[in-house]
């Protein structure tokens, strides 16, 4: 082991991050100092959390409220790329990864530490996204990945680990899922979701309401958004947080956001996962509807065209490099003029747009009327025709002689 004095650790209060700080001090001889990111996961997931990381061996922790941070300038800049991986995750986990690592980064120069520790596995994305935001933002620094160390290669083995060193930990011997939540969205993995052939069970769900129990009557909200960005809902004005939580709630009450998707990570390995998005999915539709509106055909094009790449990027764990900083940067110009209301109809899993508009509108009735008017000619449309498919016309004809 090299030598390190001081290491912060992106602590979470679970059974793995409690058995990290003990190994740590063990293998290492350093202080350990815990670091909690409040990304929304939840009150109960805090409480007590800082006299557990003490428990465990930390010298002390800290605990970041990066909620509104999180959403205003990393959820909302990716919200306007459309980016959605693999055609239907709303990356939930991916979007948390790079704030969590840039506040642990900035944690760790503010008390002189010289390592960096994240308590991800070797199968998984996230080892990527940390240490890839690690190595933009602070290289000289040291990082540690227990997971890719340790000989503990079980829920038992961690747990005797910690009876051993009289640690107390809540955690039990059974876990059926692993599960990762932020104010975005909720990931449930494991138990019965390992065999493809298993339909979810109700655990697999944790936020949003079962479609088929949700209301009978459908609920409608209002969107207001500015420049890309949901700013107020039914007429009140709200903070990106704010905004995001209240449609949350009413998108969980009509099971809207489910997801159960087999995707591929970074690593190579196939995944299989329940995700619950309900506010993200009513944003989404929000802003992709006024953009309807306000998009010409080749700046949509060319927007989806950023919004496949950025889904990648974000997902990889590439948030802090040039060419992802280039495309939010692409999309938020786009976005200026992505400006307007839009009311969503919530059913029974579904979030469907049943009214837009905006001042920004390329729609016009007069051009789109299918009735008599003065501003199109139809025999204008022939020569354009003629034009249009003049390389076709050309090609048959070669092939004629």
């Amino acid at each position: 082991m090299s030598k390190i004095n001081k290491v912060v650790l992106a602590y979470s209060g679970g059974l793995d991050t409690s058995a990290i700080i003990p190994w740590l001090k063990e293998n290492y001889d350093c202080e350990v100092v815990a670091f909690v990111a409040d990304v929304g996961q939840g009150e109960e997931e805090l409480v007590g959390i800082e006299e557990k990381a003490i428990a465990s061996g930390a010298s002390s922790c800290y605990i970041a409220d990066l909620k509104e941070e999180m959403v205003k300038d990393y959820i909302y800049p990716s919200l306007k790329t459309g980016a959605i991986y693999e055609g239907k995750y709303l990356l939930g986990t991916s979007m948390a990864r790079p704030i969590i690592a840039k506040a642990q980064v900035e944690c760790a120069l503010e008390v002189g530490a010289d390592a960096l520790c994240h308590g991800c596995t070797g199968k998984g994305n996230d080892q990527v996204r940390f240490e890839g935001a690690f190595a933009a933002l602070a290289p000289q620094l040291t990082v540690i990945a227990p997971w890719r160390e340790w000989n503990l290669r079980s829920r038992e083995a961690l747990l005797d680990y910690l009876a051993e060193r009289n640690i107390p930990c809540s955690a039990s011997l059974e876990k059926i899922y692993s599960r990762d939540a932020n104010a975005w969205h909720v990931s449930t993995e494991g138990g019965v979701l390992e065999d493809t052939w298993n339909a979810p069970n109700d655990l697999c769900w944790v936020w949003t309401q079962d479609p088929q129990q949700a209301p009978d009557e459908a609920e409608t909200v209002s969107v207001l958004v500015e420049k890309g960005e949901v700013v107020a809902v039914n007429g009140e004005p709200m903070t990106p947080y704010n905004a995001l939580n209240y449609l949350n709630q009413k998108g969980a009450e009509h099971g809207v956001g489910r997801i159960d998707i087999v995707e591929n990570r970074l690593v190579g390995i196939k995944s299989r996962g329940c995700y619950e998005t309900p506010g993200g999915t009513i944003m989404m539709e929000a802003l992709r509807a006024v953009e309807q509106l306000v998009l010409d055909k080749e700046s949509f094009e060319f927007r989806q065209t950023i919004g496949l790449k950025a889904s990648h990027l974000i997902y990889d764990g590439r948030w802090f490099t040039p060419l992802c900083q280039s495309l939010l940067a692409a999309a938020d110009t786009l976005a200026q003029d992505v400006t307007g209301e839009v009311v969503i109809q919530l059913y029974k899993g579904q979030a469907t747009v049943i009214q837009k508009r905006s001042l920004n509108s390329l729609y016009s009735e007069e051009f789109a009327t299918f009735g008599e008017d003065d501003v199109y000619d139809h025999s204008h449309a022939g020569g354009f025709i003629r034009l249009y498919s003049l390389a076709s016309r050309i090609r048959a004809l070669n092939k004629q002689k």
